[in-house]
């Protein structure tokens, strides 16, 4: 199928720019200071961080950049449960030291929540600050959405800021349930049907949105969404 987008899909040797976009957008938030209190390391932890999931996402997901590579999206096809990355544990607590436990809280307490049914995840949503960023961010999730809704399968995410809520609904979203996370954060997932979806038993009112019950370990379900917003 050919699509006119503003977004191109990124390859392998994308992975250096949009981990330096999702690292940008994920520094200066309450999120990014409470998984690396550490201000002097928290770039750097971050950005390792951060790439471990992003391999991942260019193979069991997809990536899309702006054309000019000024803004990303990251995307899991969570058809089924995904595999961690390899290694997982001990690669994220290589790269973030004493913080590593901090990462594997919030991705606990965010699978826990996670729809159950089939659904494409939108993992990262990174831009540059600033009025031409709030555009780009559009632009870029514009883009990588039209892609997503040929897939015939609802869409995810969790926004944690009023300005990532009110972009996901002017894209089609609407607000679950928030619940709260570690350092005193809240998270708002959203939820959005294709336009080809057809299921009549699936829509965006919470009578049709299961979940994952809060407790246990999804040992085979991780999250990313933690490095998004």
């Amino acid at each position: 199928m050919s699509l006119r987008t503003p977004v191109v899909r990124a390859r392998w040797c994308d992975i250096d720019r949009i981990v330096d976009l999702i690292t940008g957008t994920l520094c200066p938030t309450a999120l990014s200071a409470w998984l690396v209190p550490d201000e002097h390391r928290r770039r750097s932890v971050l950005a390792a961080a951060t790439r471990i999931w992003m391999e991942h996402a260019l193979l069991f997901g997809d990536a899309f950049l702006l054309q000019d590579g000024s803004a990303a999206t990251v995307w899991f096809h969570r058809y089924r449960p995904i595999p961690p990355p390899p290694g997982f544990e001990d690669r994220l607590a290589a790269v973030c030291g004493e913080h590593h436990q901090r990462f594997l809280f919030l991705d606990q307490a965010l699978a826990a929540r996670r729809p159950v049914e089939a659904h494409n995840h939108l993992a990262f949503l990174a831009a540059p600050p600033g009025p031409e960023g709030a555009e780009r961010a559009a632009a870029v999730l514009t883009g990588g959405q039209r892609w997503m809704d040929t897939l015939n399968l609802p869409t995810y995410a969790e926004a944690y800021t009023p300005v990532h809520r009110e972009l996901y609904r002017r894209h089609g979203y609407a607000d679950r349930d928030e619940f709260p996370l570690p350092g005193g954060l809240t998270a708002h997932p959203m939820w959005r049907l294709s336009p080809y979806w057809a299921n009549p038993l699936s829509g965006n009112s919470a009578a049709h949105w299961a979940a994952r019950p809060a407790t246990g370990r999804a040992r085979n379900d991780r999250v990313t969404s933690w490095a998004l917003h």
